[in-house]
């Protein structure tokens, strides 16, 4: 089923989640127990992230530096289609602009209809240290509308190269929003504004960047509302689960953490996790009382957190 189709049918609130593949080198098992954790919790669908190449650099016993290109987690076709066709849990592999060329996107998704996967998040991905160098019968998506665009593309069974009685790849589009604003952008009205030109390129939901404060996805709402964008906008959760991630979740996806509840942690740092679960739980409960049919939850593969507060729930 399509993500669209998931949220039309609900009969009760959703709750849908997002894992990451096991580092090079790691056992596929490693995210298998993570999913067969959410198994239990009759998951609509799951995301799994996907990570593009990064430089390291080695010094050699010689003085001599040797460079390295590697994906660092490899593998989210495979585990999508393990999860799809061995679990029958809808999955939604992320597609990136940064890393992957047009011509790999292309085949990616050949390789995706093939498994019977036809929901994607497309975005434009972070920064790395490595950028490959493309030969002229390479090209790249530079921006989230540009990746939305090309899907948009081969839903009507437009190819890169014109292809005699090509058929269409059917699918469903989601895209990020970011409640607090991205990054990048000036102000939330010019990132609303980059949002509302991936939905007219194609795409068909929005799942939001993980916020802690409920206002700012009100707002956000609100002003999507105000700029005619209709498309159905999932919040994203994550719980808190210890005092490390007080300041690695700013500075990795550049959110706020409310006052209340660092005090809260920091006050009481031994009681991390209840003090995130009960933040988790007050925090979904409010949204699906503002009306959020689904919340998105990054797991980050700990399951155990997630598994607590959505049984409270």
């Amino acid at each position: 089923m399509y993500v669209l189709e998931h949220l039309d049918q609900a009969q009760k609130p959703l709750f849908s989640y997002e894992i990451i593949p096991p580092p090079r080198g790691k056992s596929a098992r490693d995210i298998l127990d993570v999913v067969e954790q959410i198994c239990s919790l009759d998951p609509p669908f799951i995301d799994v992230t996907s990570h593009s190449a990064e430089a390291r650099y080695e010094e050699l016993g010689d003085g001599t530096v040797r460079r390295r290109v590697r994906r660092k987690r490899p593998g989210t076709i495979s585990i999508c289609g393990i999860i799809q066709n061995r679990y029958n849990i809808d999955t939604v592999p992320h597609l990136l602009c940064r890393g992957f060329t047009r011509e790999e996107t292309e085949d990616v998704m050949i390789e995706l209809n093939y498994l019977g996967i036809h929901n994607v998040l497309a975005i434009r991905g972070d920064e790395t240290n490595y950028r490959r160098t493309l030969d002229s019968s390479r090209s790249t998506n530079e921006y989230a509308v540009d990746l939305v665009g090309q899907l948009g593309n081969l839903q009507k069974g437009k190819y890169l190269e014109d292809i005699a009685n090509s058929e269409p790849i059917n699918m469903c589009i989601g895209v990020g929003g970011y409640p607090e604003k991205h990054n990048e952008s000036p102000n939330l009205k010019s990132d609303i504004r980059h949002l509302k030109d991936k939905i007219e390129a194609g795409a068909d939901y929005v799942v939001t960047q993980m916020f802690f404060d409920n206002a700012y996805y009100v707002k956000f709402i609100k002003e999507c509302r105000q700029a005619e964008l209709s498309v159905p906008i999932i919040p994203g959760i994550k719980v808190i689960n210890s005092v490390r991630q007080l300041t690695s979740l700013p500075k990795n996806f550049h959110v706020t953490i409310p006052d209340q509840l660092v005090d809260e942690i920091e006050s009481n740092p031994k009681h991390v996790r209840e003090i995130g679960e009960n933040w988790a739980v007050a925090q979904c409960g409010d949204l699906l009382n503002c009306g959020a049919r689904c919340v998105h939850f990054y797991i980050m593969n700990d399951a155990g957190a997630v598994t607590r507060v959505i049984k409270r729930l």
